[in-house]
């Protein structure tokens, strides 16, 4: 696609509805997520989101563009593990947003061309004062990379760290989404999921996105005998 100056612009990318700063449910990481909305406010030109799998590092960089949207910013926001069979060219016209950001950069760490091409959007998005936001599951110090100049300015970033989510962030988060579902969820059924599904967020949530269209198809509630035929455990 292409703005109307007809710069080249990079693939849309579909943000997702249900990422919101305000159903990010991780009461381990307030503090964090509060710091990270404090760096968006202020426009900082980088911050580094730095979690295990399933701690939300990527419904947290869905929200951030999904709000800067609603202000009237312009935003990308690109998961690089799905970019990394492509060439780095791919990143070119990002800097037309005010805000990009960019998950799962450990995918891309160790290739030489990546690394460079994520140096170089970083440069051209400060001198346009724009903001880059990355998540990572490490700290600058602790990842592959190769160029030397690419660790030193992600060093130089805000670094926000979030803690894997303990088991009652997962029951909320398991009963917040099945309410948005209007699913009614006992909560012996959470618990049982919890205790049988991996514990993974993403998991869980492909589990709850699985009963919803069971028990929609078949018109029953959510029990444990029902869970336990839809999932086979």
């Amino acid at each position: 696609m292409s703005d109307s100056s007809g710069t080249q612009l990079p693939l849309a990318v579909r943000l997702r509805d249900d990422a919101r700063f305000s159903n990010f449910y991780g009461g381990h990481n307030v503090a964090t997520v509060a710091r990270l909305a404090a760096a968006l406010a202020e426009e900082q030109p980088l911050a580094l989101l730095v979690g295990d799998t399933g701690s939300g590092k990527s419904h947290l960089l869905q929200a951030a563009a999904v709000d800067h949207e609603a202000a009237g910013g312009v935003s990308f926001c690109v998961d690089l593990a799905e970019l990394q069979q492509l060439a780095p060219e791919v990143l070119e016209g990002l800097d037309a947003a005010s805000l990009v950001c960019l998950d799962n950069i450990d995918v891309v760490c160790g290739d030489y061309r990546w690394e460079e091409a994520l140096f170089h959007l970083h440069n051209r998005l400060q001198d346009r004062r724009a903001t880059l936001l990355i998540s990572a599951r490490a700290v600058p110090a602790e990842l592959p990379l190769a160029l030397a100049d690419l660790r030193s300015r992600l060093s130089a970033g805000i670094l926000l760290q979030l803690a894997r989510p303990k088991d009652d962030d997962r029951l909320i988060i398991l009963s917040a989404r099945a309410r948005v579902r209007g699913l009614e969820l006992p909560d012996e059924v959470a618990h049982y999921i919890l205790r049988r599904a991996d514990r993974h967020t993403g998991a869980l949530l492909e589990v709850l996105h699985l009963l919803d269209e069971a028990s929609l198809s078949s018109q029953r509630r959510l029990t444990i005998p029902f869970v336990k035929s839809v999932m086979g455990w």
